[in-house]
Formats: C-alpha cells, sequence, structure tokens
C-alpha cells in the first residue's frame, strides 16, 4: 500500500501554458489529482524562458490556483525540461573492477555513471540524464540489470541528455523567485511517457510524439529502456501563426478556429463550408473557408509529422530488432486535433493512438486531467512520488542495516579496545569479508533510484543559481 500522505507537486512551464498539478496515490496506488492551477505562460518561447518577470507572475498564477484548488501548500515542485536547447547522444563507456570476486553493486555503477559525466560538453553545456540502457559484463552482453553478478568489465551504453546551462538556470531562477523549491527535474518527453506509455508498449517497442505548443518531444523506448529522444523545435503555436497570416486575422481568433473547426485532414471539409469570425471595431465579421483552415493546418502537421518520423528512422524503427510493435502514441495539446491520428498512420504506415493519462488516475477524476495536453503535467506529479517513494525505502534500508549491522559497544568494552589497541575498525580480514557476505540485500536498489542521485546532484548545480 502506498503512503497517503506523500503529496508531490508538478510544474510544467511549457510555451503556451503553465500548469501545477497537486497529486497523491490513493489506497489502490492510482493517482489521486487534489488540485490543478493553469495560467496563459507569457515569457516562455519554444520551452525556453526569454522574460524571467513574465514567467514568475505566471508560475505565481498556476501555483495559488492549485494552492485554491487543492487545500495544500506548494513549497516543493517537480518541474519539466525542455525546449529547442535541449539534444541528446550516445556514449559507451566502462571501468575495470579491482574487486571482481565481489559481486557488482550501486557502487561500481556509480562510477561508471560518474565516469560519463565527466565528457567534456560544448561550450555552455551540461549533462542532464545519464541513462543507462544496457550493460555488458566481461563477454557478457544485453544485460539490463548487473547488480548481484559478477565481473571484472564493467561496461555499458549509455543514453545522454545534454542542455544549456543558461536556459536551465533561468528556470531555476524562476521557480526560485516564485517562492518554491525546485525538488525534482527530468526531461518533459520522459514525464510524458509516465503518464500516457504502458509497461506493454514500453517492452514492445514505442514512439512517444509530445506536440506541445512552441516544440514537439519525442522519446523512443523498447525493451523497457528509453532508447533515443530529441527535439523539434516548432509545436502548435506554428500552426496557430500559419493560421493567422493565412487568414488576416488576429491571434487569438486563430488559436479558437483551430481547436473548434481544425483538421489536419483537408479532404473532410467543403468548400461550401464557411465559419465567420467577428470584425475588428465595428467591421464586417470576416467569413473563413473551413477548407483553406484545414489546408494550412495540414502543410504544418505534415512538416511536423514528417521531421517527426525522419527521428524514427535515424534511430533504425524499419529494422527488423528495432520495430516499434506498439507504433506511436501522440501527446500533448496539438495530439486533440481532429484527425492527426489518421494522418500520422497515413504518413509513417504505423499503429498511432491518442495518450491520455486514465490508466494512471483513480476513477471518478475529471476527464480533462486525463486530457493529452496535461500528460507532461500528470507524469511530472508520478516522478515526484516516485521519487519520495524511492528516498523512504533508501531510509528505511538504511534504518535496517544499522540495527543488523552496527553494534554500540558498552563503555567498559569500548574501554577494553583501546587498552588493548584493537579498535572495532580493526577486524581480521576474513571477518571482514564474512559481514560483506552476510550483508543483507536491502543495499539492492531500483534503477530509477540510481537516476535519482545524478539528477539531485544536477538539481544542486542549478539551485546555487543566485
Amino acid at each position: 500500500m502506498k503512503n497517503n500522505n506523500q503529496i508531490a507537486v508538478g510544474l510544467d512551464i511549457g510555451t503556451t501554458k503553465i500548469v501545477a498539478m497537486v497529486g497523491q496515490r490513493n489506497e489502490h496506488g492510482k493517482l489521486e489529482i487534489l488540485g490543478v492551477g493553469r495560467a496563459k505562460s507569457l515569457g516562455v518561447h519554444r520551452g525556453v524562458v526569454n522574460n524571467i518577470t513574465q514567467t514568475i507572475a505566471s508560475i505565481k498564477e498556476a501555483v495559488a490556483q492549485a494552492e485554491a484548488d487543492s487545500g495544500y501548500k506548494i513549497t516543493d515542485v517537480t518541474v519539466g525540461i525542455a525546449g529547442q536547447h535541449i539534444r541528446s547522444l550516445q556514449h559507451s563507456d566502462y571501468i575495470t573492477r579491482n574487486n571482481f570476486e565481489e559481486v557488482i553493486d550501486e557502487s561500481d555503477i556509480k562510477r561508471l555513471i560518474n565516469q560519463v559525466h565527466k565528457l567534456v560538453m560544448l561550450p555552455g553545456e551540461e549533462i542532464i540524464h545519464v541513462l543507462p540502457q544496457e550493460f555488458k559484463i566481461d563477454s557478457d552482453g544485453g544485460i539490463t540489470e548487473p547488480m548481484g553478478m559478477y565481473g571484472s568489465r564493467l561496461e555499458a551504453n549509455f543514453h545522454v541528455v545534454v542542455g544549456q546551462v543558461a536556459s536551465i538556470k533561468n528556470i531555476a531562477r524562476c521557480v526560485k523567485s516564485a517562492g518554491l523549491n525546485l525538488a525534482g527535474i527530468t526531461l518533459e518527453p520522459i514525464a510524458s511517457s509516465l503518464a500516457s506509455l504502458s509497461q506493454e508498449e514500453k517492452e514492445a517497442g514505442v514512439a512517444l510524439v509530445d506536440i506541445g505548443g512552441g516544440t514537439t518531444d519525442i522519446a523512443i523506448f523498447k525493451d523497457n529502456i528509453i532508447r533515443h529522444t530529441s527535439v523539434i523545435p516548432f509545436g502548435g503555436n506554428v500552426i496557430t501563426d500559419d493560421i493567422k497570416s493565412g487568414c488576416s486575422i488576429i491571434e487569438r481568433h486563430a488559436e479558437q478556429l483551430k481547436v473548434k473547426f481544425g483538421s489536419a485532414w483537408p479532404g473532410e471539409n467543403k468548400e461550401t463550408e464557411i465559419v465567420a469570425i467577428p470584425g475588428l471595431r465595428g467591421r464586417e465579421p470576416k467569413e473563413i473557408s473551413l477548407k483553406k483552415l484545414s489546408q494550412i493546418i495540414h502543410a504544418r502537421v505534415l512538416e511536423i509529422l514528417e521531421q517527426s518520423y525522419s527521428e524514427l528512422k535515424h534511430y533504425g524503427c524499419d529494422e527488423q530488432r528495432k520495430r516499434l510493435i506498439a507504433g506511436i502514441v501522440l501527446t500533448g495539446g496539438g495530439a486533440e486535433l481532429k484527425h492527426i491520428r489518421q494522418l500520422t498512420e497515413y504518413i509513417t504506415g504505423m499503429d498511432t493512438r491518442i495518450g491520455y493519462s486514465n490508466e494512471h488516475i483513480a476513477g471518478g477524476q475529471s476527464k480533462v486531467i486525463a486530457k493529452p495536453e496535461y500528460a507532461t503535467a500528470v507524469g511530472l506529479v508520478i516522478n515526484g512520488l516516485e521519487k519520495m517513494e524511492e528516498l523512504a525505502q533508501a531510509e528505511q534500508i538504511e534504518l535496517r542495516n544499522r540495527e543488523r549491522n552496527i553494534v554500540v559497544p558498552k563503555p567498559t568494552e569500548e574501554k577494553e579496545n583501546i587498552e588493548n589497541k584493537t579498535p572495532q575498525s580493526e577486524k581480521p580480514v576474513e571477518e571482514k569479508k564474512q559481514a560483506k557476505k552476510e550483508r543483507p540485500q536491502d543495499t539492492f536498489k531500483s534503477k530509477s533510484s540510481i537516476f535519482a542521485k545524478w539528477t539531485d546532484k544536477f538539481i544542486k548545480m542549478i539551485n546555487e543559481t543566485e
């Protein structure tokens, strides 16, 4: 049973909206959303903060709404990172173990990942995530969980996510200036995948395409391992801009047209279908052809989907061993565009579905929360809760280890040790080995808890921002 006292807050700082979401686990392990706050994002362009003052104001507005909705005072938030400054790369590295007669433990993996963190990046860049994919121990490859095994050479393939330090620190400044503590940070497509994808899809092979306001984020999973991530530097806002210029109307009307009447498939509309837009300052209403509207939308969506498919082919989805059996899952606000699923299937030839968060959210919750546009926020809440659960589990393990392994000497015993000059640390080698063998298996931790430690290191770095 999950601890219902653990409450996490996800803060999705997007190009079009900022969402603060408060949630906890119920007795069945499902996510129960306690409150949601939403504000128009005024200072973010293509996922990058370009006006700190406006972004702070938007964050405060969203957080205030979430506090009022949930009755919970928000102090710590898990924030998503995205934007055109994000890139990823593949890297292989290895370490040689001197103590090869002992099992591989967390310290070995930590040493290997720390070695990857020393990679030289381009000026102004910093590593955000180091995600091990597959391990190789001596001559045995294809290992997903090396801890508990024996070997002298530990090698791994890594998926490394990199971002501009200046852009990330700007987000940290905004969060801190809004009176909040940055408790966690994760790549937004990874957060969206937590909300939108099932374990079966991740195992079979699936591509998550998150069409946001400023960017389109892609994450590819295969065998329950993240294989590829990328960011396409445009999204739904570009479609709105095209409608605005193509129909000679203001942005607000263009957005309303896209949401209410927009279609990614121009063949669905007839030439005679017309919608009227209110005129400005007493002018005559402007008539817009829905056929023309869908043609404008189709051209831009086609570009987004073709670039997304290009990323999938770059990964090698057409190869037998890399085939994505579960196809594509569309999420983000852009996934709600009419007929986008059919167009995606037509372009890629792959099965496609729209990603909702129903599987993870408790029954009886508002259907609005499960919509694709809230997938990142829901995923950030799940990420925050998982991190809390891992920390609580680690504390319990540490406490049990102390109770089992640490014997507090009595004053008389301590005196004898001093007189005999045989401190407890100077036990015979055989006794030390025996103690190590008897160490409980509680030290074995999940992969996600391992990743969390390096994420914490990154958070510490950006929290030092003034």
